[in-house]
């Protein structure tokens, strides 16, 4: 038995370097996500798609892991990367996006959207209980990941 968490996130903010130097970065997959915490592997699948294997949260039996691969396309020209579900791969669905535009004044305005479900091997009583625990840590990851890239672009 499995019990399936939908998550939404929605991040903007803004940051000192320009938007050309921050498309650079975020575009660059391995390169962005060094800046995501929690991350035990990020696995090259080829053709711009990478599998995400996030550490181990919990102990023994208990613990879970949450994996996933997405397909990634950026366009120079709109500074607008996305990022689609690679079906088959772990047990998680993710996309989203990545809005980059200049803010005026050199900076850039940022948007980050995600979207997942994560399937986890537990029995479904648990949902109501386990649903704002996983809600609440992937929040704080992306809130820790924001919070690294506005330290990189505004060194």
């Amino acid at each position: 038995m499995a019990i399936t968490i939908s998550i939404e996130i929605t991040r903007n903010f803004e940051v000192n370097a320009g938007p050309d130097e921050v498309f650079e970065v975020l575009a660059d997959v391995p390169r962005s996500a060094s800046y995501f915490p929690k991350v035990d592997q990020l696995v090259d699948l080829g053709d711009n798609c990478f599998r995400w294997e996030m550490k181990k949260i919990g102990v023994d039996k208990h613990a879970i892991q949450t994996i996933y691969a997405c397909k990634y396309v950026s366009d120079p020209a709109t500074r607008k990367i996305t990022w689609t579900p690679v079906k088959g791969e772990g047990n998680g669905s993710v996309e989203g996006e990545w809005t980059i535009e200049g803010n005026g004044q050199g900076g850039t305005k940022l948007k980050f959207h995600t979207m997942g479900e994560l399937s986890l091997p537990l029995p479904g009583l648990l949902k109501l209980a386990v649903s704002p625990v996983v809600k609440h840590e992937f929040n704080a990851l992306v809130d820790t990941y924001v919070e690294n890239l506005k330290k990189a672009f505004n060194g």
